[in-house]
Formats: C-alpha cells, structure tokens, sequence
C-alpha cells in the first residue's frame, strides 16, 4: 500500500464515492496501482496469475469435499472424482500391507497417506493421500485387519 499525499489527484474510481462538501484526507492504493503504476500488460498478466492460483485451489478443495475412504468390515473402498466417478476397492482378506506414512506438512496439519498392497501385480487402490487422523484410523484399521484371538475388543 501506499499513501497519497493530500490535494493529489485522486483515481476516478475513488473519487466517485466522495460527496460534494468531502475532502480527501488519507488514500492508501494496493500493489496494482504502486509497483505497476505505468505497466498495464505486467498488471494484468499479474492478476491472471493470481487467478489461475485461485482457479487451482478452488478446483482442488472441490475435488476434495467428494473424495472419500471407507473401512468397512470387510474392504476398503476410495471414492474419487468429480465429474467421472471412480470407486476402487480391495477385499481385506487380500491386503498384505498396510501402512501409514506421514511427512513432516502432514504431521503439521494433522493428515497422512495410507499404503494398501495386496499379492495382486495392478493394485485398483493402493496409496489414499490426505487422510485425517491417521493414527486413530490406521489403528482401527489394524484391528480389523488382524482381530483379536479372545473375540474381544
């Protein structure tokens, strides 16, 4: 931001709120009208950046809010996709390996990825990204995966 100093000219868009008795006495401008003060194209070119930046996150956390991972008591199920659905599953009598894996931005805002294998050469579901609470879930996945031998919990 910066100021301009008072009896300036002040931008049309600005001036237009003003009423007739109102005098300017403090305007601060944003970075379009600082540093790109005479560079029309590199302000646009910036602002599409931004919005492309915008689109992106937008984008994913649509994609986000329908992705799902379902333990049921006897498979694992991934849904995925917005607009083409993909659901994959594997049968928990056919996992060989489950793992959890979480990097230091995961342990940060708390998610972490699961790592499914079974025997099978193409896996239809094998690393679930973004998965929150890991420790509890893969806990509770273990404890299905290998049940208890006296039948309780």
């Amino acid at each position: 931001m910066r100021l301009l100093t008072p009896g300036a000219n002040l931008p049309a868009d600005v001036d237009k709120y003003l009423l007739p008795h109102e005098h300017e006495v403090i305007t601060a401008a944003v970075l379009s009208d600082t540093v790109l003060r005479h560079s029309s194209g590199l302000t646009w070119i910036i602002w599409a950046i931004w919005g492309v930046v915008f689109l992106r996150f937008l984008w994913a956390a649509i994609n986000w809010s329908v992705d799902y991972f379902i333990i049921t008591s006897h498979r694992f199920i991934e849904t995925t996709g917005l607009f083409t659905r993909n659901v994959a599953f594997i049968p928990m009598a056919k996992v060989t390996d489950f793992t959890f894996r979480r990097s230091f931005p995961g342990r940060i805002l708390g998610y972490g990825t699961f790592i499914v294998e079974s025997a099978g050469q193409d896996q239809a579901l094998d690393n679930v990204s973004f998965i929150p609470y890991p420790e509890q879930l893969y806990l509770e996945a273990c404890s299905l995966l290998l049940p208890s031998k006296d039948g309780g919990d």
